[in-house]
């Protein structure tokens, strides 16, 4: 670990600042749309637009770099995102700022393409799990720790729009002033989606779902703090108690998954999920059920995203991993850009505690789903199984191959 510290410091510690940034303009747009009126279907595109600019520039990022190379590509698109966090207060507007996020969207999945294929150059096969680790864990806690930052100003000026945007150009000096630029990589083909489902419909199914829950934690939590009536410490509390549980329980998940049937235990974790997002269905809004049910929530979720990967990789040979991942990350793109809208129209029918209930109805669904498909064919046992690899739902392809990779070398060491 200390020697992935002293090669990666500057880019980890860049990422931190720059998942500040990314973790503030989240929730605050929130908040400060539902200070200008914005409806609640308004703000649900707004949010939805990230996801739809992220998924384009996960495809687009490595064509970029291949063209003008990972130096050029880096520093370009991080002053699109101190830019764009600049004008949200100078153009609040649903439309401008819907357009906006897919900028941001786009520009912050370049950055993340670009920035894990740099520390994946500076991995090698002995620290490229700790690698992958850590870097994970530093983009838990800049989104954690942004929250912090909505309590000291008014979400109602400019300041926590300027802040962000200073921490996300400071994020780009010590990075740019200390990485090497790597070599031009290929892309990654993936699999056909009708490959991908025959090889595991419960990883598929899986990956979309989780998608439309992801979505919803990330982009209409604040939504739903501000409309029953949260003050913004409130606020920021509740979503970094999303990431909090996801921060803390990703590890005691990831270790039990090595030891018993992967399929049943991502059921008995979905079912948990589901039991946290209709804690505040059944016994109201009060502040304390809120962060037991966030914590939880977000503490069964993340873990999840890398069960299903690792659960899909059980089934693949290592030569096809990276275009599976690329692959279910697609799926996972495609459900996380419904996932905003749908949540907003369920929503404006139920009102705020459609947030919980469609997030509920989306797990409740995928475990009706597993408990299905265990009928339809047998698992591989806890000794025939790949290790679990800590991931994050906001990773890019460049990731999940990294985990690929490690999967691939310990598979192989199990083997000698």
């Amino acid at each position: 670990m200390l020697q992935v510290l002293k090669s990666s410091w500057a880019l980890l510690l860049g990422m931190m600042l720059l998942m500040v940034g990314n973790g503030v303009q989240g929730t605050l747009l929130g908040i400060r749309g539902g200070i200008e009126g914005f409806s609640t279907f308004e703000l649900s595109l707004v949010m939805s637009g990230y996801f739809a600019g992220f998924l384009f520039g996960s495809r687009m990022a490595p064509i970029m770099i291949r063209r003008v190379g990972h130096v050029r590509v880096f520093a370009a698109l991080g002053s699109f995102i101190s830019a764009v966090l600049i004008l949200y207060p100078t153009f609040t507007d649903p439309w401008a700022w819907t357009a906006l996020r897919v900028i941001i969207g786009f520009c912050f999945s370049g950055v993340y393409v670009t920035a894990e294929s740099w520390l994946n150059n500076a991995a090698d096969n002995e620290n490229r799990g700790k690698a992958l680790s850590l870097y994970m864990f530093v983009q838990m806690v800049g989104i954690i720790a942004a929250q912090g930052l909505l309590v000291i100003g008014d979400p109602g000026g400019f300041i926590l729009f300027i802040l962000p945007s200073v921490l996300v150009s400071i994020a780009f000096a010590p990075i740019l002033l200390s990485v090497n630029p790597t070599p031009a990589f290929e892309s990654i083909k993936g699999l056909s989606l009708r490959e991908l489902f025959e090889i595991s419909p419960l990883g598929c199914v899986g990956f979309m779902l989780l998608g439309g829950v992801f979505a919803a934690q990330f982009g209409m939590a604040s939504v739903f703090g501000q409309q029953i009536g949260l003050s913004v410490g409130q606020i920021s509390a509740f979503v970094s108690a999303l990431f909090i549980g996801g921060l803390v329980l990703q590890y005691p998940i990831g270790w039990i998954s090595d030891r018993m049937d992967r399929r049943l235990l991502i059921l008995i974790v979905t079912a948990i999920a589901m039991v946290a997002a209709l804690l505040p269905v059944v016994f109201g809004v009060r502040y304390e059920i809120l962060l037991v049910a966030s914590f939880l929530l977000g503490g069964m979720t993340n873990p999840l995203y890398a069960l299903l990967l690792a659960y899909v990789n059980d089934y693949l040979e290592p030569e096809d991993m990276p275009a599976a991942s690329a692959g279910l990350i697609f799926i996972n793109g495609l459900g996380a850009i419904a996932g905003p809208v749908v949540t907003g129209w369920v929503m404006g029918v139920m009102g705020p505690l459609g947030f919980f209930g469609y997030m509920a109805l989306l797990l409740f669904g995928f475990l009706a789903y597993g408990m299905w498909r265990m009928t339809r064919r047998s698992g591989p046992g806890p000794k025939e199984t790949g290790a679990y690899m800590t991931m994050s739902p906001a990773a890019s392809p460049v990731a999940a191959d990294m985990a690929q990779e490690v999967w691939a070398d310990e598979a192989q060491d199990d083997d000698n």
